[in-house]
């Protein structure tokens, strides 16, 4: 008898075709189709509501939920005993390191000042700085991580990680505050754990060096914002954000006028296939659960 496997998109049902006795059906907005209450795996939709997490504690045979992001963020705690949880490490990582790229350039090339300057039909002539040679720490140490490392390269960019465990080219985490005013750039690319919340506040951002940029690709809660907010109000540093802390923004909030800010609205791992790669990595993960062993991407309580 074929397992069931519920997904929350039609290519979903295509990307799993492949395994052996595997049937996924198409679910949609938390509503079971007939006989999908004998799923043993579940994928849900992003971002997952609260409603999704409730969805799993209406099916009694679910062994596995096999998310689709690469973090865990809202599942973690959440589940009914004894079912897994797996995320989607590996499938967003290089997308994630392109748009960090992006925000970077964008920033000290000022490609916002010459936007302006377009729309206001004004040929303004201006130096700007450049990526090229400049000092990242990246806080964290994984897919991410190694991705964005590569992708910096061709810049001749020096490059630190740091994690909570030391090993070969990571420095612990202890470290950090003696590396932050030596970098131009710090990246947060770390877990949403409570380890972590407001891991950026306002004795870290003081750290850094004036002009650095802070770059938030991990989840909102990780900076303070209003120790941010405050920063870059006083033009001291800059940020590129892809996460904020609240999610979304309100109309009134003072980020969207604050100076020296990228911002986009949580995009940066939602690149034109980001979707399929998504799910080969969590076609990987089912094969795995469904043949005894353990997934890869296993995510512990924290």
């Amino acid at each position: 008898m074929a397992v069931t496997v519920l997904v929350p998109h039609e290519i979903g049902v295509s990307a799993l075709a492949h395994l052996d006795g595997v049937s996924a059906v198409h679910y949609r907005h938390g509503v079971l189709p007939p006989g999908a209450e004998a799923a043993r795996v579940l994928i849900p939709d992003f971002p997952a509501g609260a409603g999704t997490v409730a969805l799993a504690h209406r099916l009694p045979e679910l062994g596995l939920v096999q998310l689709l992001t690469s973090t865990a963020e809202g599942w973690v705690g959440a589940l009914p005993e004894g079912v897994l949880l797996s995320h989607a490490r590996g499938a967003h990582g290089d997308g994630v390191a392109e748009w960090v790229l992006g925000a970077l350039i964008a920033l000290y090339r000022d490609f916002a000042v010459f936007a302006r300057a377009r729309q206001e039909r004004r040929w303004t002539t201006r130096p700007t700085d450049t990526l090229y040679g400049k000092r990242v720490l990246i806080v964290g140490a994984g897919d991410l991580a190694h991705a964005l490392t590569r992708a910096l390269t061709p810049f001749r960019t020096s490059v630190t990680l740091v994690a909570r465990t030391a090993r070969a080219g990571v420095r612990p985490v202890g470290e950090l505050p003696a590396l932050l005013p030596h970098h131009d750039i710090v990246v947060l690319a770390v877990p949403a754990t409570a380890r972590t919340r407001r891991l950026a506040d306002a004795r870290m951002l003081a750290r850094m060096p004036d002009g650095a940029i802070l770059v938030n690709v991990s989840a909102g809660p990780v900076v303070d914002t209003e120790a941010l907010v405050a920063e870059l109000s006083s033009q001291r540093l800059r940020a590129a954000l892809d996460v904020t802390d609240p999610e979304p923004l309100p109309p009134d909030h003072p980020l969207w006028g604050a100076p020296g800010l990228f911002l986009t609205p949580h995009v940066a791992g939602t690149g034109s296939h980001s979707t399929s790669r998504a799910y080969a990595v969590a076609a990987a993960q089912i094969e795995r659960f469904l043949t005894g062993r353990i997934p890869d991407n296993l995510v512990s309580a924290r």
